[in-house]
């Protein structure tokens, strides 16, 4: 059951956004429709949601443009980007600009409805006030905050996702499919290496600056963040 939820939705093939939109509230979502990406920030601005989808190459504001002032001012509403782009530069942008998960088109409406309620799921389930910490690493999932050593530490919505995961299962290896299934998605290929990129980033912000490292290769298994060596 979608709770109500509300999603904004911003496509401007009108036909595409008219049938999603229709498929959403036959499933009991709340659906403001935006054709172009000015009016997608104009409506987020003026009302709250809890989804937005957005479509990659919109008029005005692309998709791209748009999540990024999104992000800028809400870090915790999920982004499922829409696109007929499927190279790996591409949705590494997409990633990086602030969306959570990535739908190419042509696509099931049944897969955009999965990662929907996966993410609203994801998003509901977190206990508030949580914090996360490994040795002077410490994240408050609810603020969107990550500091080590006390040094603030900024990531993308996908970095956080990431390390809060690796947080949650501290002391223990995690393969790559654990990994795509639990910040990723079921449906998520795993012969790209976009979980190495990631983790790769992570390092970089996470571990580089610092003499402990905590983000570890288990080789030929996965990963494992843990505090000693």
């Amino acid at each position: 059951m979608s709770e109500a939820y509300s999603i904004l939705l911003v496509e401007d093939e009108q036909k595409i956004a008219d049938t999603l939109c229709v498929g959403l509230q036959e499933q009991g979502y709340q659906v403001a429709v935006a054709y172009d990406g000015n009016r997608g920030a104009e409506l987020f601005g003026q009302h709250s949601f809890d989804l937005m989808v957005l479509d990659l190459n919109l008029p005005g504001l692309n998709g791209y443009e748009l999540c990024r002032r999104i992000r800028a001012v809400n870090t915790q509403v999920p982004i499922i980007m829409l696109t007929a782009l499927s190279a790996l530069k591409d949705k590494i942008e997409g990633y990086d600009s602030g969306a959570d998960d990535y739908v190419v088109k042509p696509f099931e409406f049944r897969e955009l409805l999965m990662k929907i309620r996966v993410l609203l799921k994801r998003t509901q389930a977190q206990p508030s006030g949580t914090v996360l910490r490994a040795g002077d690493l410490e994240m408050h999932p609810e603020r969107k905050e990550v500091r080590r050593s006390g040094k603030s530490i900024h990531l993308t919505a996908k970095e956080f996702q990431l390390l809060e995961f690796l947080l949650r299962q501290k002391n223990r290896v995690v393969s790559r499919a654990d990994i795509a299934l639990n910040v990723w998605d079921i449906d998520f290929d795993t012969n790209t290496n976009v979980i190495d990129v990631y983790i790769n980033y992570l390092r970089n912000k996470v571990d580089k600056p610092f003499d402990q490292k905590l983000i570890h290769t288990q080789v030929g298994v996965g990963y494992i963040l843990k505090e000693t060596a």
